[in-house]
């Protein structure tokens, strides 16, 4: 019979964990969970993930159609006085029906409404703004015309030309001209010229601009002054002195002053002045005859 002997071991050795030695197959199964655990953890993960966007989309996309109702209002805010506010509004209106089959509070283009208003002659610019229940606040500011530009245009306080169709109750503007490129310039040299005729009986009631740099004054009565492109002041003194003292009598007869020569002036008259003058001297020859 043998005995058991014990054997005096360390404790180091005691904490030492026991060596488990694996079998091959054991080994290839271990081996096959932990790749599996390589993709299966990051493929649970982006389901999941995808699963929550898909539920997000959804409530996303209910929640926009829920919003997303038809406008039922277009509110027109601002100061306008040449434009009215209803006008406009249905005018806008009815060009988003054109551009589109259904006009809603989300899917409505902010920009392209904002382009339609601008598109307005009458309008400077414009701020659109969502309000709930499902509208639109559009806050427009008019146009300030300071002058007319030709036969149609009108000119604001910028400087800038704008085409719009009825200008009735702007007759009391000046009439500028020129280049569309020099508006500034035509405004400045009117504001300069007009301060010449201040304690007088006439007024400047236009200036033209030619395209060779000549200046053409026009006063209240249609009397065209021809400036020329130097010494525009010196030569608008020389024609205050000489119309305050000799030809503003005769105003309602002259057409054209030409006051670019150096010692005088040309003056034209009007045809029917001139028709009469003719007549006069033709009757004078009958009489001598």
């Amino acid at each position: 019979m043998l005995q058991w002997r014990k054997q005096d071991i360390s404790p180091q050795e005691a904490a030492k964990p026991a060596a488990v030695k694996l079998t091959t197959d054991q080994s290839a199964d271990v081996e096959f969970s932990a790749a599996s655990d390589w993709y299966v953890r990051p493929l649970t993960i982006l389901t999941a993930f995808g699963l929550f966007c898909g539920l997000m989309f959804n409530a996303a996309s209910a929640l926009w159609e829920a919003i997303d109702k038809p406008l039922s209002a277009m509110s027109i805010t601002g100061n306008t006085q040449y434009i009215g506010k209803n006008v406009l509004g249905d005018k806008l209106i009815e060009q988003l029906k054109n551009s589109h089959q259904q006009v809603s509070f989300l899917s409505s283009d902010i920009n392209e409404i904002r382009q339609l208003v601008t598109d307005e002659p009458w309008i400077n610019s414009a701020s659109i703004k969502r309000q709930w229940p499902p509208a639109l606040e559009v806050e427009v500011q008019e146009q300030v015309p300071v002058a007319k530009w030709g036969q149609k245009g009108l000119l604001n306080h910028q400087g800038d030309i704008f085409w719009p169709q009825q200008q009735d109750q702007l007759s009391h503007l000046p009439l500028l001209n020129g280049p569309s490129t020099d508006t500034a310039r035509v405004m400045e040299q009117y504001h300069t010229l007009s301060q010449f005729f201040k304690g007088t009986d006439s007024y400047m009631q236009g200036l033209s601009l030619q395209d060779r740099g000549a200046w053409t004054l026009l006063l209240d009565n249609e009397v065209q002054v021809l400036l020329g492109r130097e010494q525009v002041i010196e030569r608008l003194r020389r024609f205050l002195e000489l119309y305050k003292g000799h030809l503003h009598a005769k105003a309602n007869q002259i057409e054209t002053v030409d006051v670019r020569y150096t010692n005088g002036v040309a003056v034209k008259w009007q045809a029917k002045v001139l028709e009469a003058l003719k007549h006069e001297k033709n009757k004078e020859i009958e009489r001598k005859l």
